[in-house]
């Protein structure tokens, strides 16, 4: 019970009772505390009596005299924020100069410059902003060559920033960054057209590669197939003449000449694989062979003739 009855001081100490004595000593005392990138000001009667820009905790008397005690009371404080914003504008139509449709999408930065123009002397300063950009813009880059548009991005920028800036300083804005991020064509049946002679073009570029590539594979076999040709050639050119060189060396011994023919004969008969039959010299086996193929009927018996049959003349 303890715990609770102290949470529920210090919850209605804290976001109830302080708050409450905050604001009865900014009245009777007039002070204000300004965060970063704020600006506050101070209006009396109708009237801007004082304007606090810098971050800080600041007592109004020096800066308001007697009024900062009434500015709590009857007066009026604006907080406007300083800090820097961003906008972008989609598909913001133009025409090239061979007339084709453009879209152009432009990003850009803005902040507040002078918070009592931004206040009172526009009732909508952003939406004034973006269409004096958009006007810009369509002013600035109509037409231009579409070479130029698809790829001139930065040069596009400083024309459209130092078309606007100028006179966004009149309604207390100032304009800071300006970038074309995206052109683009807005008719779809000239967007068919272009992808459809992009990829043409693609194609014919990859035929045209694929038939180089050929064409140089081509070369370089015939150039390698001449080339062998040629080394085969000078290799059968000159071998009748490495082999007589070398017969002629070998011919020199008659006994290495002797046996090289005898190896060489030898290897072709294995070579040419014959069934071969070796008999021993002096051997009894040649005349058996001779004499058992003698025994063998050298003619077949003739058949009977048929009898003849009688006829009658």
């Amino acid at each position: 019970m303890q715990f609770l009855i102290a949470a529920a001081i210090t919850f209605v100490a804290c976001f109830i009772v302080v708050p409450i004595l905050i604001g009865l000593f900014k009245m009777l005392i007039g002070f204000t505390i300004v965060q970063e990138r704020q600006c506050h000001v101070y209006m009396l009667f109708g009237k801007v009596i004082g304007i606090i820009d810098e971050p800080g905790f600041y007592f109004l008397f020096p800066r308001m005299g007697w009024r900062a005690f009434l500015v709590h009371w009857i007066g009026k404080c604006l907080v406007v924020d300083m800090r820097i914003d961003q906008e972008y504008l989609r598909s913001q139509p133009v025409n090239s100069e061979e007339g084709a449709p453009i879209g152009i999408g432009i990003w850009y930065e803005m902040m507040i410059s002078d918070p009592v123009s931004y206040l009172f002397k526009n009732t909508d300063p952003r939406g004034s902003l973006a269409a004096n950009v958009s006007n810009s813009t369509v002013r600035s880059l109509s037409n231009m060559p579409l070479d130029k548009l698809m790829c001139d991005r930065h040069g596009m920028s400083k024309t459209v920033r130092e078309e606007v800036s100028q006179k966004s300083h009149e309604w207390g804005y100032k304009l800071g960054s300006v970038y074309i991020r995206k052109v683009h064509f807005r008719d779809a049946g000239m967007i068919r057209q272009i992808e459809s002679k992009v990829v043409n073009r693609l194609r014919q570029v990859t035929s045209a590669i694929k038939q180089d590539g050929a064409n140089q594979v081509s070369i370089i076999t015939s150039t390698a197939d001449r080339k062998a040709a040629v080394e085969f050639a000078k290799a059968k050119a000159i071998r009748p003449q490495i082999v007589g060189n070398a017969l002629n060396k070998i011919s020199q011994d008659k006994e290495v000449a002797s046996t090289m023919f005898d190896i060489l004969e030898m290897q072709k008969l294995i070579d040419g694989e014959a069934r071969i039959s070796i008999i021993p010299k002096n051997h009894g086996m040649l005349s058996s062979l001779l004499a058992s193929d003698s025994d063998k009927p050298h003619a077949a018996k003739a058949a009977p003739r048929p009898p003849s049959i009688p006829t009658n003349s």
